[in-house]
């Protein structure tokens, strides 16, 4: 059975997770609440730019572009994470415009759970005997 992990935004962060996450043989879901990849940089002035230079805020596996000038504006940023997504095939894993309202775990008691060894008492991160239920809204279709 093929193993899912849910991802909850298509930042910085996200897109790093998903990476991960393929690496590991897992299968990365990722809900985005927006209709595209950046985080926080969605929602930031159109002049704004980088403080720090390029060279300390990038992927270690996907320099970014030398034509591009130390401090990259708000459009170069964009592009640049839009690149390493394109680049690493995480697009496909991003459903956008998902806005996650709540998760709830389904499975054993507390009580079994902290007796586990680790969290699943095999040293796995998760125990088959439960499931993450995710609620989402699609947002696509509310306007």
């Amino acid at each position: 059975m093929e193993k899912k992990v849910g991802i909850i935004g298509a930042g910085i962060s996200g897109l790093l997770a998903s990476k991960y996450i393929l690496s590991k043989g897992y299968s990365p879901f990722v809900f985005e609440s927006r209709g595209s990849i950046g985080g926080v940089w969605t929602q930031t002035f159109k002049t704004t730019k980088l403080q720090s230079s390029r060279s300390l805020y990038q992927f270690s596996d996907f320099p970014w572009p030398s034509s591009l000038p130390d401090f990259p504006d708000h459009s170069q940023f964009l592009d640049y994470h839009l690149s390493y997504a394109t680049h690493f095939n995480l697009l496909p894993h991003i459903k956008f415009n998902s806005k996650v309202l709540g998760i709830k775990y389904e499975g054993p008691c507390d009580e079994e759970v902290q007796a586990w060894d680790l969290w699943s008492g095999t040293g796995e991160p998760f125990n088959s005997k439960g499931k993450w239920n995710i609620t989402v809204q699609d947002k696509k279709f509310l306007n």
